[in-house]
């Protein structure tokens, strides 16, 4: 028996599903990178599932992590970001229930305020993870700092 193992190959149904799934959360990110909402997380979620089914996809997908990562960690690394980042998910569900209630808004109605509703809800929630990635990290740094500067 060979210690070697082979990549598995995805089924037709799987490939279509993942190419079906993965390719419309891209388009709807890249979209999202220039309108309100999180671009990037769609575009991360998309390339992911894309690889799911296309592993060639997978090369892509470390960059494109690594800098929604950072990003993340940016919108929370000075009070000043955080209030703004927090403004900016409370802002997003404002204008969601504007644009729900008030029918004579341009793209007024119900899909509008959702998806306004969902952007912010998203990155209030991804602001949270990312906050408590931060100080994790300074957690696990400050005692290493601390300890050599004594």
């Amino acid at each position: 028996m060979s210690s070697r193992r082979h990549p598995h190959k995805p089924g037709f149904g799987k490939r279509v599903a993942c190419g079906t799934g993965g390719g419309l959360l891209l388009v709807v990110g890249v979209a999202l990178l220039v309108l309100p909402g999180p671009g990037l997380l769609l575009v991360l979620g998309g390339l992911l599932v894309l690889a799911n089914g296309f592993p060639k996809a997978q090369k892509v997908v470390g960059p494109v992590e690594r800098r929604a990562m950072k990003a993340a960690e940016e919108s929370v690394a000075s009070p000043l970001r955080l209030v703004f980042s927090v403004g900016t998910g409370v802002a997003l569900m404002a204008a969601g229930v504007i644009w729900w209630v008030v029918p004579g808004l341009p793209l007024g109605g119900w899909p509008t305020g959702v998806s306004l509703e969902l952007s912010g809800l998203i990155l209030l929630g991804l602001l949270v993870v990312s906050y408590r990635r931060v100080q994790a990290k300074k957690k696990t740094t400050a005692p290493a700092t601390s300890t050599t500067s004594a």
